[in-house]
């Protein structure tokens, strides 16, 4: 990330800001150091206090300048990393909903969430602290050993070679506190992921009464983490002692100098002084840099996790689309897919593989396979989440690089395996898709997804609240708000992603008879390993090992016996 620095938007003119305080600060240190240097030498040369008013009122007036400016550069660089944060927390949360729940999944709920809210404040920690102190290690010296070079050219040599070697100690110790600051980031990041993973599974654990053996996986996983971060913080406490103690030498150096010529009276008590004093100060940046070093790291590790994100490539649409071309879909439209693969790595193996479909109209097509065959990439796929690697995506005659458009997800309703309830009121979360609804359109949406029963039970009727922090409610009645959500939006397009996968058969066929008027007249695609849904589906695209094995009607895939049959074989659901 030090190296994208001056990526950033409005960063130059923070940065020259702060160079010219600095350069004002540079000046007021040189004649804070000369006019206590001259106070102190007028007295040992025997001069009363009184006459040394001037020269006191200049030190304080240096002193305040120094402070002055100091403080300029923390509200400085302040209002920048907060207004640098929230821009990135913004581009973070835009591109997480680009690039879809499929990549929330793989990189970890817990990861993500540390990323959007811990990780953006420690780089606006880094922001406020690097800045600053970049600039001064660049600066100071630099003025400092100017001035020491026009009052005494040895003392300037000292410190001009004692510096690079203080230099390469940090390099040095900078590379080890890395390695440690990456094991516990990796161990952060999995201590996250097991928490938010724990706190979902809860309700389950509990259930079956593994609450307390799960207590111990957990201290594991905070031991780990525990043991990485007093690794890093022994490494930043003997880091700190060295840069001390190596900037205490070099000083001594400069002082034992400084004494013999002044025994033998080689050199003025103000020029000793005044570069005495001095030399504290030309190091000063350099151990500032260090000793923030490791606090600034973790913010630096979740900058450029944050900025890898973003930085993400997506395929952008890269034709232009004729006049009147329209992603509304309709019972005249039409989508073809052709030769579509999918392949997440560069190695790695073809979640889908030469996939060809056409799709006309309001159907109901169902997609089965085994678990792994397929079907939740190809819903990504027809959802818009994911892009294709390869193929053809053509709509209504207009060949496009991906459904990815807001134009073309906007119509659609998507019901996953377990819906996500928000912390509000159960008409809020109904009114998800069209949050201008009625409360007689809510109403009816919750009457026709059968939550009229729920709905009276509750002591706030619909204003009770629901999700985290709110009343638990069962899977089947999740899923029942996510239905209601679907009848009051009207959407012509359906996706649902193994809706019902872990519900119980009975509240599954329950929700089945629900889910049928909800169909009617819409454009939908279920994905599912149970068969039963299949007789009702107008359409059934069969998937096996990331390829399209068969599409037809239930009846003409009985009639192959192929991989369809095998399936309805080996589940005995009872459709045949």
């Amino acid at each position: 990330m030090g190296r994208n620095l001056l990526g950033f938007k409005g960063i130059k003119p923070v940065l020259a800001a702060v160079a010219l305080l600095t350069l004002v600060q540079s000046v007021s240190i040189l004649w804070m150091a000369r006019t206590l240097s001259e106070v102190v030498s007028a007295l040992f040369a025997g001069g009363s206090l009184q006459d040394q008013n001037v020269g006191i009122f200049q030190f304080l007036a240096a002193f305040l300048v120094r402070h002055l400016t100091n403080f300029a550069q923390q509200k400085i660089t302040y209002r920048y990393a907060e207004h640098t944060g929230a821009l990135l927390r913004k581009q973070l949360m835009d591109k997480l909903f680009l690039l879809g729940p499929r990549f929330a999944k793989t990189e970890g709920t817990g990861k993500l969430v540390t990323l959007v809210l811990d990780g953006v404040l420690k780089f606006k920690v880094y922001l406020e602290l690097i800045i600053p102190r970049m600039v001064a290690t660049a600066i100071i010296p630099a003025v400092t050993f100017i001035y020491i070079f026009t009052q005494d050219v040895q003392s300037a040599i000292i410190l001009l070679v004692t510096m690079p070697i203080l230099i390469v100690f940090m390099i040095l110790i900078g590379l080890s506190s890395r390695k440690q600051v990456d094991s516990q980031m990796v161990s952060y990041r999995n201590l996250a992921n097991h928490f938010v993973d724990s706190l979902r599974g809860l309700e389950t654990l509990k259930y079956l009464g593994r609450s307390k053996s799960h207590s111990h996986t957990i201290g594991k996983v905070s031991d780990k983490y525990r043991t990485a971060t007093m690794r890093t913080l022994r490494v930043a406490f003997l880091s700190s002692f060295a840069l001390d103690f190596f900037t205490m030498l070099s000083v001594a150096s400069v002082a034992v100098s400084l004494g013999l010529r002044l025994v033998n009276g080689d050199m003025m008590l103000v020029t000793g002084l005044t570069i005495l004093i001095l030399a504290p100060e030309y190091f000063l940046p350099v151990r500032m840099v260090g000793a923030d070093y490791h606090a600034t790291l973790n913010g630096k590790e979740a900058g450029e996790a944050i900025q890898a994100i973003i930085d993400m490539p997506i395929q952008k649409m890269d034709v232009t689309l004729p006049d009147g071309f329209s992603y509304s879909w309709r019972s005249d439209s039409q989508l073809t897919l052709s030769n579509v693969q999918v392949q997440h790595e560069a190695e790695g193996p073809h979640s889908l593989q030469d996939v060809t479909l056409h799709i006309q109209g309001m159907r109901k097509i169902g997609i089965i396979g085994e678990s792994g065959a397929g079907k939740s990439t190809l819903i990504d796929i027809l959802s818009g989440f994911l892009s294709p690697s390869s193929g053809d995506v053509v709509l209504n005659g207009q060949r496009l690089p991906a459904l990815t458009d807001a134009a073309w997800q906007n119509q659609m309703t998507y019901i996953p395996q377990s819906p996500y309830l928000f912390s509000s009121s159960l008409a809020d979360n109904v009114k998800f898709y069209t949050p201008n609804a009625s409360q007689a359109e809510v109403e009816q949406a919750v009457k026709n997804a059968g939550l009229s029963d729920l709905v009276s039970s509750l002591p706030a009727g619909y204003d009770e609240v629901i999700g985290g922090g709110g009343r638990t409610l069962s899977g089947g009645q999740a899923q029942r708000v996510a239905l209601a959500r679907a009848f009051l939006s009207d959407r012509p397009v359906i996706l649902l992603d193994e809706p019902t996968a872990h519900l119980d058969i009975e509240t599954e066929y329950e929700l089945k008879e629900t889910m049928r008027s909800l169909f009617e007249g819409k454009l939908v695609f279920l994905a599912t390993h149970r068969l039963h849904w299949m007789p009702d589906m107008d359409q059934i695209i069969v998937m096996d090992q990331g390829k399209v094995a068969e599409i037809g009607t239930h009846e003409e895939l009985l009639a192959c016996k192929g991989v369809y049959y095998a399936l309805i074989r080996s589940q005995l659901e009872g459709v045949l």
